[in-house]
């Protein structure tokens, strides 16, 4: 695998903070103190949203950032969108590095309302909501109630499991289109499952974690080892129907955060079975990310490796931020690499940093700029959304720890 050059630099310009930043700079610390004061501006503006409520926006539970819109307005979502459990994770990533309670209070506000969704059998982000908000939750606080709550969402999970398939069904729209839809970014909700089988002990939460990596990795990765998004598969058979993308460019494309939900979901599949299969997966997927021709010098890939404009196309930092954090934790599991892998994921972090920041007390209390949803919709395109900000800060945390203890597990 190539090594890209160019991007450790001495001295290094924050232009969208207004500090000089250098190499010898905390880059955690910094973030942190910049992400302390910008979450305390994003109360104001989600409280300036929420003040604005007409009754029937009131009754929708309207709680969480996820975007600034095209015409510069913050948007709050309910519990039911995928992306609910994000900010609060955000919280308790805040309390985590601080040890201060107002984040704890804060992080345990915006976590309440998310509890409605643990028997929520009709979405497979169950990992995404619940776990990166009360999983983070109970991580840090041992609170009983939110181990309950994450144990019924697991439970709910696994309704959409298919036998004949070998994995958990992602998503119920466009029957028209799909019978079984299986998408990459269901790795991530594994972790959920893996959890509940440590605390309850039924072997069956492992079980179908297992069977959904392993089916995805039979059947949605070419033979580079990029990945498709969207994996169709016949519900009696089990056999596979189509490989589209729905938020890449083409169904042939590489979709950049979707190769990072699998070099993150191998990775954490591989620390919870030490099956040597998942983390020889990760490892293949990190050498297509990092050999690809089109990935940019600082490592902030665009938001499909085979757009057409490149190099004149969005970037996609919840894609790099995503990477990094997986890169920490590989870096632990291997030595040939292990130096390697960690460079890549400083880079990183240090490049979001310089050039990739919001300004303080700007951009709605976003913490990074220049992500994109879905490019094949044009949707959230180059704006700030929630989940770039927590794998950021979540890196970042992962960094400190494995460079405090070796281990880059929270």
């Amino acid at each position: 695998m190539k090594i890209q050059t160019g991007i450790f630099s001495l001295l290094l310009l924050c232009s969208s903070c207004g500090v000089r930043y250098t190499a010898s700079t905390d880059v955690v610390k910094d973030n942190f103190d910049f992400a302390s004061q910008q979450l305390k501006y994003a109360f104001t503006e989600i409280d300036s949203v929420k003040s604005g409520f007409t009754d029937e926006q009131k009754e929708r539970h309207l709680f969480a950032p996820r975007n600034i819109q095209p015409d510069g307005s913050l948007r709050l979502v309910a519990s039911r969108d995928w992306c609910s459990g994000f900010f609060p994770g955000e919280l308790w990533y805040m309390y985590e590095y601080t040890k201060d309670n107002y984040w704890k209070q804060k992080a345990e506000e915006f976590t309440a309302p998310v509890e409605r969704e643990k028997t929520n059998a009709g979405t497979h982000d169950m990992g995404f909501k619940v776990y990166c908000s009360f999983g983070n939750g109970y991580r840090l606080t041992g609170n009983k109630e939110y181990k309950e709550i994450m144990l019924q969402s697991a439970a709910t999970l696994i309704t959409r499991y298919k036998e004949n398939v070998g994995c958990i069904r992602s998503w119920d729209h466009n029957r028209d289109k799909w019978q079984c839809p299986v998408i990459i970014d269901n790795m991530m909700n594994l972790e959920l499952l893996y959890w509940a089988f440590k605390e309850s002990g039924d072997s069956i939460y492992y079980n179908i974690a297992v069977n959904h990596a392993r089916t995805t990795m039979r059947n949605h990765f070419r033979e580079d080892y990029s990945s498709y998004h969207v994996v169709d598969y016949d519900t009696i058979t089990g056999a596979v129907l189509h490989k589209h993308t729905h938020q890449g460019y083409a169904h042939e494309s590489a979709w950049s955060r979707g190769q990072a939900w699998g070099l993150y979901g191998y990775t954490m599949c591989y620390r919870e079975t030490r099956l040597p299969e998942f983390l020889k997966q990760a490892e293949r997927i990190a050498g297509f990310i990092f050999s690809s021709k089109t990935l940019p010098e600082d490592l902030i890939p665009y938001w499909d490796y085979n757009a057409p404009q490149i190099p004149d196309e969005p970037r996609d930092v919840s894609a790099a931020a995503v990477t990094a954090c997986a890169l920490y934790e590989l870096s632990t599991y291997v030595s040939d690499m292990s130096m390697q892998y960690k460079v890549w994921a400083d880079a990183i972090l240090e490049n979001l940093t310089k050039g990739y920041r919001a300004r303080l007390r700007g951009d709605r209390g976003f913490l990074l700029l220049h992500s994109v949803g879905s490019g094949n919709h044009n949707s959230e395109m180059d704006v700030p959304i929630i989940y770039a900000d927590y794998y950021f800060l979540e890196a970042l945390l992962k960094k400190a720890k494995l460079e405090a203890t070796g281990s880059a597990v929270l």
